[in-house]
């Protein structure tokens, strides 16, 4: 199943003002592909994974799924949010079921979907527990299985593993790298760590800081699984973060002044100073 956006613009208005946010985005996803989308704080991931979603509306443009057109949320479409937000007075098993009862799936069915899910994700012993018995990685795990149990065919995912500690996201990275060879499922997937996207993705668009450039595309043809600290893991990561790198700093200087740069910052980038000594 495709996702195509043709034209997507997004503009706000707030206090007689309006911002545009996106403008003309053309990206096409393919079925079973993973995508990760980087970029800037402020260009429109989130924005634009909404409107994938149909929690949002375009102003112009639009996005297609198998060719009908999104305007609004669906079963194709699951979403794995930065915050579990799972349900603190039901035990795991209900959390995981919940979507598949809104959806009217039979009892049976449920259970049967969300033990494998659950199994998937190495929570079975926990299906009893209620949240506050778990980690904070279990919690997002089980958000994962809940999301995987709609059976959609494109998975969203808006940084999930943001709040996390390192050692876990590492762990749900290899996961997520698992689920979706085992499942081929079309996953849309944001971050803000180029090193996350380098592990996940098929390809990575990197998003503008400005609605008047365009968005770059950078293929990850590497053999999976993707291991942190491998060579040629270090290497794509270092070839998009110079590219990163510039959008940053436009962000910077429309923040801070014109003649801002990084590499003459006074403090990080002084032959003189003294930090690190002894250490």
């Amino acid at each position: 199943m495709s996702l195509i956006m043709e034209g997507v613009c997004k503009k706000y208005r707030s206090a007689n003002k309006e911002f545009e946010i996106l403008r003309n985005v053309e990206l096409t996803v393919n079925d079973g592909e993973f995508v990760c989308i980087l970029g800037p704080s402020g260009c429109g991931k989130s924005t634009l994974l909404n409107i994938i979603a149909g929690f949002e509306k375009v102003t112009d443009g639009k996005v297609l799924l198998d060719g009908k057109e999104v305007n609004s949320p669906g079963p194709d479409r699951a979403v794995v949010f930065q915050e579990h937000a799972l349900f603190p007075w039901l035990k795991v098993i209900d959390n995981v079921e919940f979507g598949m009862k809104i959806e009217g799936v039979s009892k049976s069915e449920r259970r049967e979907r969300a033990l494998k899910y659950l199994d998937m994700m190495h929570l079975t012993n926990f299906k009893d527990c209620f949240v506050h018995e778990l980690s904070g990685g279990m919690k997002q795990r089980v958000a994962i299985a809940r999301a995987l149990c709609l059976d959609s065919n494109i998975l969203l995912m808006d940084e999930p593993f943001c709040s996390l500690d390192s050692q876990t996201r590492e762990l749900l990275q290899l996961e997520v790298q698992r689920i979706w060879w085992n499942t081929k499922k079309t996953i849309v997937f944001i971050t803000h760590s180029i090193e996350e996207a380098v592990l996940l993705a098929d390809r990575i668009i990197l998003m503008p800081s400005s609605i008047d450039s365009q968005m770059k595309e950078f293929k990850i043809q590497l053999a999976r699984p993707r291991q942190i600290g491998n060579v040629d893991v270090t290497y794509m990561v270092s070839k998009i973060m110079k590219e990163l790198k510039k959008e940053v700093e436009k962000v910077a200087k429309s923040e801070y002044d014109e003649g801002w740069n990084l590499e003459k910052d006074s403090i990080l980038y002084n032959d003189n100073n003294d930090m690190g000594i002894g250490l």
